[in-house]
């Protein structure tokens, strides 16, 4: 989502802290579905993410258990079913948690620029750095799906709103920092690895957001890199 409800001329903490990256946010609210007896294309890699025996035969206990994390996600059909979709969110958050406290590690995101707020589009991971020094994350975060994807490159902080509402699309956006056009850090109500992704913002958790929202302000910049795995 992202969108200024007025235009603006453009203009772009807690030191050390690491938040641990987790795979359980918030559920999102999806439709009653059965459970399917299908064994998918990616069983045996599912299984094997939720701990489950590895046999890549579907079991009543494996589509509960498959079908209770595409729920907790919003991945929909929510019937059980091991495809493309699921092993995608499943891989993304194992790729994710390798990273641990060293995101930056191919040094992509300048760190001649002092505090900086990166994002890295291929994770979807962000972080706030001070030159070479972690200051917070990295955290999971959801950025554009295909056609509407977060644009990439240096930018700056030029408007910040922690009530904004969305003139195009009526919902709330609540910590709002634009950085490019209607592109902006805002929390949502949805699990991050959520698909297929916002309208071009970089969404957050409310809790990350809150902590973007301390540690950022005016003209801070920002740099977007990589590319979302389907854009």
């Amino acid at each position: 989502m992202g969108d200024i409800r007025r235009r603006v001329t453009v203009a772009l903490g807690i030191t050390g802290m690491v938040v641990p990256l987790t795979v359980a946010l918030g559920a999102a609210p999806a439709q009653a579905a059965s459970c399917t007896t299908s064994s998918g294309p990616y069983q045996k890699k599912v299984e094997k993410f939720l701990g489950r025996p590895v046999d890549g035969k579907q079991s009543t206990a494996d589509c509960k258990a498959i079908k209770a994390f595409q729920t907790q996600h919003g991945i929909t059909p929510n019937i059980g079913y091991a495809g493309s979709i699921t092993w995608g969110v499943m891989d993304l958050m194992t790729k994710q948690k390798a990273v641990g406290t060293n995101p930056n590690k191919d040094g992509k995101c300048p760190v001649n620029k002092g505090r900086i707020a990166c994002v890295n589009l291929t994770l979807q991971l962000s972080w706030i750095q001070d030159g070479k020094k972690l200051v917070y994350g990295p955290v999971p975060v959801r950025t554009g799906r295909d056609g509407y994807e977060t644009r990439t490159g240096l930018k700056k902080i030029y408007w910040r709103h922690i009530d904004h509402v969305s003139s195009i699309y009526d919902v709330p956006m609540p910590y709002s920092q634009f950085f490019d056009g209607g592109q902006a850090f805002h929390s949502v109500g949805v699990s991050m690895w959520n698909p297929p992704g916002s309208h071009g913002c970089v969404n957050m958790t409310k809790t990350t957001a809150k902590k973007y929202w301390s540690l950022l302000k005016k003209n801070d910049d920002v740099y977007v890199y990589g590319r979302k795995p389907g854009t």
